[in-house]
């Protein structure tokens, strides 16, 4: 019997429905003949409970789940882990040597996986793909070493750092809109805190919330965009340079001098703190399209009042930061790799490119577009935002037109680099270390592992 993970077409349309959304016809992918007959393995991270008002989840697993129907010789077998277990069963695995056929790749792992021979070049395999011509080039770059390219970027470009903000509740503290300074959210702060609400809910219990979700965007304001593409090409940049020392000092000052963040920060995830959101306990909360996506499904069931009320922001900009203070990071940090076992397996490796064409193909960039107003790697054409909410139109204009995107950080260089500073954060957080210390462990971590 075939293994499948489906996701329920019932859940899939009642969260299109709850967006305000009209559910897509059934999912269908290019009918492709594959000569292949036998077992297929993916791994991946988008469970049941991810896609729940994810689209990116959502869209994954349905396009999957039609790619699975339409070859019923292969078996496809999913290895699905939530997303904290899945990075760390997929290094366990790299580091044996004993990754599945097809799996998700984080751009950070790129060059030192591609250097191991652990994932397949698929340049002329994806310059050969039927949709190449409506591929967006740009979210290629974590996944190439040089001009070689290792993987298929996979789910939806998406922030990893919006501000929602409850409208009506900063209106009564004096505010039209969220503050573009952090002066202001101080100052909001004095009152939110005498109605015993946290100002701003944030979740660094995982570590890497502060590196995605705060300091790749603070940091761009600081440093500008040059600075960490001179990092990814080994151009010269350093974290030790004062423009980055200056953006760690202001992430310290905001977390330790301020009370402008819940007191547990450092213990619950970004899951948490958006709970803190939802129950009207926090005023606004900083997390990444995901989090977003959850929290608008949540309200529209349970507070339509609250989910109107949602604005969005970037994050506002320090008073001795002199960049693109309109920033927010925006990019696909993972994307569908093949193990190179498979050339040594013809049709099998033929299965699993058409997999990965698929799932990143139109089918999905066209069911997230219709029902989420988002987009993938392969591009849907112009967005009818007609047939959407406000709420989700608004996002949508937030995400793509708005504001200026920035790279983020850990979709780049590699894991040993970051799990140093990301570790280093959470004490740099807690006031136990200074920034020049945590700029100096990053830099030797870079220079031994880069």
């Amino acid at each position: 019997m075939k293994k499948r993970q489906v996701i329920s077409t019932v859940l899939a349309a009642t969260m299109a429905a709850s967006l305000g959304m009209t559910a897509s016809a059934a999912t269908e992918v290019a009918q492709n003949d594959l000569a292949y007959s036998g077992e297929l393995e993916i791994m991946h991270y988008s469970t049941s409970e991810e896609s729940e008002g994810n689209g990116g989840s959502d869209g994954f697993r349905t396009v999957l789940a039609a790619w699975d129907e339409a070859h019923p010789d292969i078996t496809l077998n999913q290895n699905v882990l939530a997303n904290a277990e899945y990075k760390t069963q997929i290094a366990t695995l790299a580091a044996a040597g004993d990754l599945p056929d097809v799996f998700l790749l984080q751009g950070m792992n790129t060059i030192a996986w591609a250097d191991q021979g652990l994932i397949m070049d698929l340049t002329d395999t994806i310059k050969a793909s039927p949709y190449y011509d409506s591929y967006t080039e740009s979210y290629f770059t974590p996944f190439k070493v040089g001009d070689q390219i290792y993987g298929y970027p996979v789910l939806t470009g998406g922030t990893c750092t919006v501000v929602i903000y409850d409208k009506a509740m900063w209106k009564e503290a004096g505010f039209d809109a969220f503050p573009s300074t952090w002066e202001d959210v101080e100052k909001a702060a004095e009152y939110f805190n005498e109605q015993g609400i946290t100002t701003v809910a944030f979740g660094n219990g995982g570590q890497w919330q502060a590196n995605s979700c705060f300091l790749s965007t603070l940091g761009n304001r600081y440093t500008g965009p040059d600075w960490f593409q001179s990092l990814i090409d080994k151009g010269g940049a350093a974290f030790t340079d004062e423009a980055f020392v200056k953006a760690l000092a202001e992430t310290q000052r905001l977390f330790t001098e301020t009370s402008i963040f819940n007191a547990d920060f450092n213990a619950v995830t970004n899951e948490d703190a958006r709970e803190y959101y939802i129950s009207g306990d926090a005023a606004a909360f900083i997390g990444g399209n995901w989090d977003e996506s959850y929290i608008a499904a949540a309200l529209l069931a349970d507070n339509e009042e609250k989910y109107n009320n949602m604005g969005f922001a970037v994050l506002p900009q320090p008073a001795d930061a002199t960049e693109a203070p309109t920033s927010q990071n925006i990019g696909l940090g993972y994307a569908v790799a093949i193990n190179p076992a498979l050339a040594d397996d013809p049709d099998k490796l033929a299965a699993a490119i058409d997999l990965a064409q698929e799932v990143t193909g139109p089918a999905f960039s066209t069911y997230v577009a219709e029902n989420y107003a988002l987009g993938g790697l392969t591009s849907a054409g112009e967005v009818d935002l007609s047939k959407f909410d406000q709420i989700t139109q608004d996002f949508y204009n937030w995400s793509y037109v708005d504001t200026e995107p920035c790279e983020i950080y850990d979709s780049y260089i590699n894991s040993a680099v970051w799990s140093v500073l990301n570790t280093d954060l959470q004490t740099l957080m807690n006031g136990e270390i200074t920034p020049e210390e945590v700029a100096a462990n990053a830099q030797a971590a870079y220079e031994a592992n880069y």
